[in-house]
């Protein structure tokens, strides 16, 4: 089953349950959704799912962080979007499995005595496989740990 359809199912869920601030989250996230099989003309895979909520989560933590400090209004309603976004996201991988997705990497690309010169090789290898399910700030750091 799409994302669009499991998102479009529990909106009629939160509709009967008469649950208004769910809905309304599910209803951007769904249209998000539809904008961008719009977009692309045809069905989205699962990896471009997950880059739609993804993208949709970041931006609720920007509004979330930009909110004046008197708004908590708006903090609160960011944060109840966030929960809902949440149960649709990938699961995040650890900095344990991040590293060790690194170390592949690493060992796929032949380098025997990596350094900060060959981040740009594995960086290149390695997004793919991490993309959706791991902040690049930290993939990034890790990176730049593991490289020296």
């Amino acid at each position: 089953m799409s994302k669009i359809d499991e998102v479009r199912q529990e909106m009629v869920a939160a509709m009967k349950n008469k649950d208004k601030e769910r809905k309304d989250s599910l209803s951007m996230l769904l249209s998000a959704l539809k904008n961008k099989a719009i977009d692309k003309r045809e069905d989205l895979t699962e990896a471009e799912e997950f880059e739609v909520i993804a993208r949709e989560i970041k931006q609720t933590k920007e509004t979330m962080e930009t909110a004046p400090d008197d708004r908590t209004d708006i903090k609160e309603q960011c944060r109840k979007r966030l929960a809902v976004y949440q149960e649709f996201a990938p699961a995040q991988m650890s900095e344990d499995e991040i590293r060790e997705t690194i170390q592949d990497v690493i060992s796929a690309l032949g380098l025997e005595n990596p350094t900060g010169k060959d981040k740009g090789k594995v960086m290149k290898e390695l997004m793919p496989k991490v993309k959706g399910r791991a902040d690049g700030g930290m993939v990034n750091r890790l990176v730049g740990e593991i490289l020296g």
